[in-house]
């Protein structure tokens, strides 16, 4: 039997966009001989459409969509995500996370999924009722098993069991033939990797193919990567789907070999920094487009954060689109100024460079009655941050560019950066990136010519906004400071856990803890950003600002 895996890029709420997408990928899978087609989770929506959902109409709006869609299927069956209303009498949710299996113009089955995840950035028990059993859709003479995401999951790939409930269990007692899975599975790094042992172990212990189609694309601060790909029941893969980029192929089962076009049984591993990279390009590309911009511009500073997300903007909506604004101060050095040229003429964009001297002596004088004879202090050096803010969004304003903030996973951790400052901006690329991977990516950037400037990934990193200063007379060094990052944030280890297991200096640890704890204030209100580790700052971790736990 031959499935057609139509990998697209929804965008949640744009019913007639994403139907149509779906009928457009549906066609061309059966130009490749489709008996079947499947598209991802909540394909017909978008995913995660949270609490629209409860927006009248919203669902009613989504099956108006659906009945289009059916109107436009033939003989060959299209299994396509979508939510439905909860129809089932007494208590409950009020909707249901759904499979539609569409044939001939009707809606044959409806499949709801089973478990309902509500950890990390999952919350679908807020808005959905699980499905009360498992039922197979018989098909020319085939039992098929139809799974939605979360239903595969099972407790060997979670930290804990969660559920009661194995629907793959429950449906190989049904002597289903082959599974198949819509998914809208999130990236971060190594997703992909835990996927494919995921499906290949369910397959092997079931003894029956599996086919997975996952979502691609960006939405808010979610990135999905597809992937897809179908196991045999050996636990090995006949087709994989490429991350990043939509695509639909077909893949024969049952008969020992892959039958497909676009996509290889034996896909090449990405490096870790090119995955980060594309990832980053996707989820930039698809917030631009999808919230109506076309343009974006970017604060320049020299620095290796700035280069970075010039670069990713560049990759995503083209170097026309891109605005560079290189802003020196009294203690900006003329390296960084150069180094912003240099990477601007290496991007091919337009940078503009608008001094702020004036400004910041204009700023001291009219505060200098209030402030009298009290030292310079931080205070000076965040003015120059909000007037630099006050350029970029003036710019953003005028000629509706998108602004793309700069700062790193490891400044925004501990809070070095400047509320209303660096942090203004509509999208915060690299916020899941430690500053150590922002080098990283940065030198695998420019494997091949120069991109970033050698003199910006080199050189000490600075903020510049007083005489000689260096991130590190502040911070620990990134090395240090990002492997107790990592043990804090990502793995919520306590302090005296980092110190007593993995030998690092208490003081600095104590430091370092109490720092993303007092800085839980300004992640509220920095501008999304882009997850692409298991933990990112932002959607999935959900810390109190109020607090005295540990301090």
């Amino acid at each position: 039997m031959k499935i057609g895996l139509a990998q697209i890029n929804s965008t949640v709420g744009d019913f007639p966009s994403n139907a149509k997408r779906i009928v457009s990928a549906y066609r061309e899978a059966l130009d490749q001989g489709a008996e079947l087609v499947i598209v991802p989770e909540m394909a017909l929506v978008g995913y995660p459409p949270r609490d629209l959902v409860f927006k009248s109409g919203f669902v009613d709006k989504c099956l108006q969509a659906l009945d289009y869609l059916k109107g436009e299927i033939g003989a060959v069956p299209l299994v396509v995500g979508y939510v439905d209303h909860n129809e089932k009498q007494g208590p409950g949710k009020p909707f249901r996370n759904g499979a539609a299996f569409l044939v001939d113009g009707e809606i044959r089955d409806r499949i709801f999924k089973t478990l309902l995840p509500t950890y990390d950035i999952f919350d679908e028990r807020r808005y959905f009722e699980p499905s009360e059993q498992c039922q197979p859709v018989e098909w020319k003479g085939r039992r098929i098993g139809i799974t939605i995401c979360e239903d595969v999951w099972t407790e060997d790939f979670l930290h804990r069991p969660l559920y009661k409930r194995d629907p793959v269990k429950e449906l190989m007692e049904m002597d289903v033939e082959f599974i198949l899975n819509l998914s809208a599975s999130p990236y971060h790094l190594g997703k992909g990797e835990v996927r494919r042992e995921l499906l290949g172990a369910l397959a092997e212990k079931s003894g029956v193919p599996f086919v997975y189609c996952n979502s691609v694309g960006g939405n808010d601060q979610l990135i999905f990567d597809g992937g897809s790909l179908v196991m045999s029941s050996e636990g090995v893969p006949l087709m994989e789907m490429p991350p990043f980029d939509e695509e639909v192929a077909v893949a024969e089962l049952f008969e020992g070999s892959p039958s497909h076009s676009g996509a290889r049984s034996s896909r090449k591993r990405m490096h870790p920094d090119e995955e980060i990279f594309r990832a980053l390009v996707l989820g930039v590309r698809d917030y631009i487009h999808k919230c109506g911009f076309e343009t974006a511009c970017i604060g320049l500073s020299g620095g290796i954060d700035s280069a970075l997300t010039a670069a990713v903007a560049v990759e995503a909506i083209g170097a026309d689109n891109v605005l560079g604004i290189t802003m020196p101060s009294p203690y900006s050095s003329r390296g960084s100024v150069d180094d912003s040229l240099s990477l601007a003429a290496n991007l091919g964009i337009r940078c503009e460079t608008v001094p702020i001297a004036e400004t910041f002596e204009a700023v001291r004088g009219a505060l200098a009655p209030i402030f009298q004879d009290l030292p310079e202090d931080v205070t000076e050096e965040n003015m120059q941050a909000r007037i630099r803010g006050l350029y970029l969004m003036s710019l953003s304003n005028k000629f509706n560019h998108l602004l793309l903030t700069t700062g790193n996973k490891s400044e925004l951790a501990v809070g070095y950066c400047t509320i209303y400052g660096d942090m203004c901006g509509g999208l915060a690329v690299i916020s899941d990136l430690p500053k150590t991977r922002v080098f990283s990516v940065a030198r695998w950037l420019n494997r091949d010519q120069e991109i970033i400037p050698w003199n910006t990934i080199e050189k000490p990193p600075s903020a510049e906004l007083r005489p000689d200063q260096k991130d590190e007379d502040t911070l620990p060094s990134y090395e240090v400071l990002d492997e107790i990052l990592e043990f804090y944030v990502e793995k919520q280890l306590s302090p005296q856990e980092i110190v007593e297991n993995h030998g690092f200096e208490e003081k600095t640890v104590l430091w370092v803890q109490r720092q993303v704890d007092l800085n839980e204030w300004k992640r509220h209100q920095a501008a999304p950003g882009l997850r692409v580790t298991s933990k990112a700052f932002g959607i999935g971790r959900r810390i109190p600002i109020v607090q005295r736990f540990g301090r």
